[in-house]
């Protein structure tokens, strides 16, 4: 049996994910606020958890993850995937509570998830991998979405750290930067104000010249070259790699 959990699973690429992964044979436990009415099924559980209330989270996931410990899959496959397009604003505009709330689904969560799974699945036997889901906005700055792009590098960090401390010859932790996705997130931001965000247009060009790609298509190549392929310790994958 196989096992992934992905975060984020209400819409966009974490609902693909978790779809593409069902019918590739997964078990799969989606983790956030809501899941999508399109995932169900006996392969299929959902453990709502809220991922900016960093202090509740292994309370709510330690019993599912355990649950998965029990089963003993053979492959174990954790996907980072839920993140927050806001706040959007110039450093100096933002209210730090809104800021706050931002980093802790962003980056916060993810390191959380990670150290529980390291410890609830680190003296397992099964293959186990960890993916990151980051943007190319972790080394490009964007005007107006410094939040989001300091929490993608801080995410690429987690990966590199992760790859530094588990060197088991059966551990994987990788970065994937998967392009610009046709998803809510990029119908927020090229909505935006050009004084609240600056860099608006780079949004609003992606979509005027058809360079957003379908959350499936991302979700299928992710799946395909990142989940059921070897993959290299520590490294950060792009879209045109996939």
């Amino acid at each position: 049996m196989k096992t992934a959990i992905v975060t984020g699973v209400s819409r966009g690429l974490g609902e693909s994910l978790a779809r593409v992964l069902q019918a590739s044979g997964f078990a799969v436990t989606g983790i956030g606020r809501t899941s999508a009415a399109t995932l169900s099924g006996p392969s299929y559980s959902f453990v709502a958890c809220d991922l900016a209330d960093t202090p509740a989270m292994d309370a709510v996931l330690a019993p599912a993850f355990r649950a998965i410990a029990d089963a003993r899959p053979e492959f174990l496959c954790l996907i980072n995937n839920a993140a927050v397009a806001g706040p959007v604003g110039t450093i100096g505009s933002l209210e730090s509570k809104v800021l706050a709330a931002s980093i802790a689904t962003n980056l916060v969560a993810p390191i959380a998830i990670a150290n529980l799974f390291c410890r609830i699945f680190a003296e397992s036997t099964q293959v186990l991998r960890i993916i990151n889901v980051s943007s190319g906005a972790a080394e490009s700055p964007l005007a107006g979405g410094g939040p989001y792009s300091i929490a993608k590098a801080g995410l690429e960090m987690l990966t590199l750290q992760l790859a530094a401390e588990h060197d088991a010859a059966t551990f994987r932790a990788i970065s994937v930067r998967p392009g610009v996705i046709d998803t809510g997130m990029q119908t927020f931001m090229r909505t935006q104000s050009p004084e609240t965000l600056p860099s608006v247009e780079l949004f609003i060009g992606f979509h005027r010249d058809q360079r957003l790609v379908a959350p499936d298509t991302v979700a299928e190549k992710i799946v395909d070259k990142l989940i059921l392929s070897d993959v290299e310790q520590g490294r950060t994958y792009n879209y045109r790699e996939l």
